[in-house]
């Protein structure tokens, strides 16, 4: 099963949602809610405390909505991440995260931190954070192979753990045979694929790949 989930972040950080499959679980999170149902998407849950809604959007919410997951504002995880649970627990295989970057950094950073959900906690559950100009997923040590993507020309690889060892780049403008980088390393920024497709490799840690246009 394959999960969408709209946060409430800044609308123009969120990409053309026509673009992506039709035959998707869409789960909005907050004001998130509201921006599919402008987009006429059909809504399958609604997680939040919806603190950022007024009542006549709730009850236009609460029309439109399968599933309602309300929450107090005090509470140990983030509305994303209580919806992050519920469709892994239900069995999602890919899930995406659209509204979870831009305006505040934290926000960001939190929604960041849910990649590793996938990478680490579910290794069978691919997690991706997609904006207007970025794709962003972690991977944990291993083989890739990565597709040439005309909408994203950037590839860059960042360090998501202590070290990463070993990382091989082939494919690759700028290559690498088996190079070790520190949490701290930008050395893979703004790399390119000179072929169709690419492999990247490494032998030990957690990486960040984001693919990016201007």
């Amino acid at each position: 099963m394959i999960v969408h989930i709209m946060a409430g972040g800044p609308k123009q950080y969120i990409p053309d949602l026509e673009k992506f499959p039709k035959d998707v679980c869409w789960i909005g999170v907050d004001r998130g809610v509201m921006y599919l149902m402008e987009k006429s998407i059909p809504i399958y849950a609604a997680f939040g405390d919806f603190d950022s809604i007024s009542q006549e959007e709730l009850h236009k919410m609460e029309e439109k909505t399968g599933i309602i997951k309300r929450f107090k504002p005090e509470k140990d995880e983030t509305d994303m991440e209580l919806a992050l649970l519920w469709a892994i627990k239900e069995g999602a295989t890919v899930i995406r995260l659209f509204g979870s970057t831009g305006g505040r950094l934290d926000h960001t950073i939190a929604n960041l931190q849910l990649l590793l959900r996938g990478a680490i906690d579910n290794q069978n559950i691919k997690v991706e954070i997609i904006d207007k100009q970025n794709s962003v997923a972690v991977v944990q040590a291993g083989a890739y192979t990565i597709d040439r993507m005309s909408e994203y020309k950037y590839i860059s690889f960042f360090p998501y753990s202590t070290k990463i060892v070993g990382l091989t780049l082939e494919g690759f403008k700028y290559p690498l045979v088996r190079r070790n980088l520190p949490a701290s390393s930008t050395l893979c920024i703004s790399n390119e694929l000179i072929r169709e497709t690419g492999t990247f490799s490494f032998d030990e840690g957690i990486l960040m790949v984001i693919r990016s246009c201007d």
